[in-house]
């Protein structure tokens, strides 16, 4: 098949880019490396460098590459940023995604995988979150992305193109960027690489639900095949502290680090964790990749990039 992937250059979606060259598909990439860098890029991947804000590009690219598949990455993903500015946040996750769909639909794109957000669609309901409960989202880019998950259901059901939203908990490993990707674990390891003393926001006993980007991958793949049409959550069912998180990152690296803590973020929920029984049922989905064994991949790599 033929698979364009917004925000390809990026963390994740390059290693989605990976695996689907390794199935044999033909992959188109779009990112403005805004985020992404050239490193990350497949070799045997078509890159085109174009921001999805910009309609009149986007739109050409898409219907001139005509995709069976498209796998939307592209996006705004920084939580503190969009609080500050969400008009910018609103321009990439909202506007970008229509440009995308409005050419979509003129080629008869067979499928869209849409990348959301379950860490922040749900606010803060008790814990585990599951796909019944009702979005409440606490800040700008989580409704943005449920934004794009209605979008995305009002596509389907006047213009009959099929959607698989996966909304995920927070994904680390190897690529993450820590300067315009968000991320505790890849900040942590970039600052004390750096020689540089991480701050933890607040007292660092706010939890997330931490998935390894390979799990990740698996469920963009096993999406190409599915006929489901809906949002899915991609998580482990795990919570864990920012402070646990930084004890693991020091105990790791083999470290003696103090903590040290600053003023909680606005916009942050407190704790955070998704129930993927229905990726479970529904792609034959579930994580593999444990936190221990992800953190010692993911350090590892920091090491030797």
């Amino acid at each position: 098949m033929k698979i364009l992937v917004t925000g390809g250059a990026g963390f994740i979606a390059s290693h989605i880019v990976d695996a689907y060259v390794d199935l044999g598909h033909q992959v188109v990439v779009v990112d403005n490396l805004s985020t992404g860098q050239m490193a990350n890029l497949n070799p045997q991947a078509k890159f085109i460098d174009c921001d999805i804000t910009d309609k009149a590009k986007i739109q050409k690219i898409i219907l001139e590459e005509r995709p069976e598949i498209i796998n939307h990455h592209a996006a705004h993903i920084q939580v503190g940023y969009s609080v500050e500015n969400p008009q910018f946040d609103a321009q990439s996750n909202i506007l970008g995604l229509l440009n995308i769909m409005q050419a979509a639909k003129e080629v008869g794109v067979q499928k869209i995988i849409m990348a959301s957000t379950g860490g922040a669609m749900y606010g803060n309901q008790e814990t585990p979150f599951s796909e019944t409960m009702k979005e409440q989202p606490l800040s700008p880019y989580g409704i943005s992305k449920r934004a794009g998950e209605l979008y995305l259901n009002y596509y389907h059901e006047i213009f009959q193109i099929p959607f698989i939203v996966l909304r995920y908990s927070n994904v680390y490993g190897p690529r993450q960027n820590a300067h315009g990707e968000s991320g505790v674990i890849a900040i942590f390891l970039e600052m004390i690489g750096a020689g540089k003393q991480p701050v933890i926001n607040g007292d660092g006993s706010h939890t997330r639900d931490y998935v390894y980007v390979d799990d990740v991958v698996k469920a963009n793949v096993l999406a190409l095949e599915s006929d489901f049409v809906g949002e899915l959550n991609i998580g482990t069912k795990t919570e864990t502290s920012t402070n646990e998180v930084f004890d693991k990152l020091v105990a790791e690296l083999g470290l003696d680090l103090q903590k040290e803590y600053g003023p909680e973020r606005i916009g942050e929920q407190v704790t955070s964790s998704l129930d993927y029984s229905k990726a479970q049922e529904i792609l034959g989905w579930e994580p593999t990749v444990s936190f221990d064994e992800g953190v010692k991949k993911t350090v590892e790599w920091f090491k030797n990039k």
